[in-house]
C-alpha cells in the first residue's frame, strides 16, 4: 500500500509511519511537503482542518497514492483562552476522507499574546526554550506536558482515529 504524507515534519512523518506499519500490511511511505493553503499559524477549527484537508489531497494526487495524510496543527480560541489545536485528514484514491481531531490545552498568556499578534508558534516555541526545531521534536505540546506527551504522540492519536475510520469502513463485517 502506497501512503503519501504531505510533510517533510519529522514528528507527524513518524507519527505516520508508527501507526501505519502497527495496524496496515506492507506500507511504502512517500513524504514530501505539500502547502496546507492555510494561513502559516491557522487560528481556529476550521482553517487548522482545512490545512490538514488541503495537505491529504493534494499528497494523494501528486503521488498517485492509495491513501494519504495531512496534519496540521493550529490555534484556537475558547472563552478568551488560547489553545493549541490539531486535526488530521486520511485521502484515498477513490475519494473518501476521513477526519479527525486531537488534543487541545490551554497556552500560556505570553505565547497567547504574541499568537494573537501575528506570530507563529514553532518559532514562538523556539524562543521561548531557547531551542531551534522545537516543531520537529516535542513541540509545544510536549514542553507544557513537561514531556509526558511529545508531538509525535499527539499526532499518533489522529492518525489512529483515522486508520480506524479507515478500517472500520472497509471491513467485512
Amino acid at each position: 500500500m502506497k501512503i503519501a504524507i504531505g510533510t517533510k515534519n519529522t514528528a507527524k512523518v513518524k507519527a505516520v509511519q508508527n501507526r501505519c506499519n502497527s495496524l496496515l500490511d506492507n506500507v511504502e511511505f512517500i513524504m514530501f511537503d505539500v502547502p496546507s493553503l492555510v494561513s502559516a499559524q491557522p487560528f481556529g477549527d476550521a482553517e487548522t482542518l482545512q490545512g490538514a484537508k488541503n495537505r491529504a489531497i493534494q499528497a494523494c494526487k501528486e503521488q498517485n497514492s492509495d491513501m494519504a495524510f495531512g496534519l496540521e496543527g493550529g490555534v484556537k480560541e475558547l472563552d478568551g483562552q488560547l489553545y493549541m489545536c490539531n486535526w488530521g485528514a486520511l485521502q484515498t484514491r477513490s475519494g473518501q476522507q476521513y477526519i479527525a481531531g486531537g488534543a487541545q490545552i490551554p497556552l500560556p498568556e505570553e505565547i497567547a499574546n504574541s499568537l494573537r499578534t501575528g506570530g507563529e508558534l514553532g518559532p514562538l516555541m523556539d524562543v521561548y526554550t531557547n531551542q531551534i526545531g522545537i516543531r520537529y521534536h516535542e513541540g509545544a505540546i510536549g514542553v507544557f506536558t513537561h514531556g509526558i506527551v511529545k508531538r509525535a504522540e499527539m499526532f499518533e492519536h489522529v492518525v489512529n482515529l483515522l486508520i480506524g475510520q479507515y478500517l472500520r469502513a472497509h471491513s467485512n463485517s
